[in-house]
């Protein structure tokens, strides 16, 4: 059976999908959370979600959104947040990009005798 309304696109990544495409998402589920299969029904707090991560190449569509309840979208975020982190770093290593390594001393050093001393001056701090 062909669609009757043609699937709603986002102009952007940041464009929010209007309420009559949040009710079709819905519809299509059966009224039910994509990743937990919680009923939604009055009261509980729905989020929309993108079933493949704009980051991934991921399209924000009708066709790419799923709607979910809020605390399963933090936990699906968070996890997907880990990967990015890791591709990024995978990325970079393979590019030869090192990232800085910052030190909680600042200035500060530590001889092997554990007196610390400032980096800039060599002035025995204690």
């Amino acid at each position: 059976m062909a669609r009757t309304v043609s699937e709603w696109k986002g102009k952007s990544d940041d464009a929010m999908p209007p309420p009559r495409v949040k009710d079709r998402i819905r519809a299509r589920q059966g009224n039910v959370c994509a990743l937990t299969g919680v009923e939604l029904r009055p009261g509980v707090k729905v989020e929309y979600d993108h079933i493949v991560p704009l980051w991934l190449g991921g399209a924000n569509s009708e066709s790419n959104l799923q709607a979910v309840v809020s605390e399963a979208h933090k936990r699906k975020t968070s996890a997907e947040a880990k990967v990015r982190a890791k591709c990024n770093r995978t990325r970079k290593a393979h590019l030869g990009i090192k990232s800085k390594k910052k030190s909680s001393w600042g200035n500060l050093g530590q001889r092997m005798d554990g007196t610390i001393y400032d980096k800039r001056t060599g002035e025995i701090v204690r």
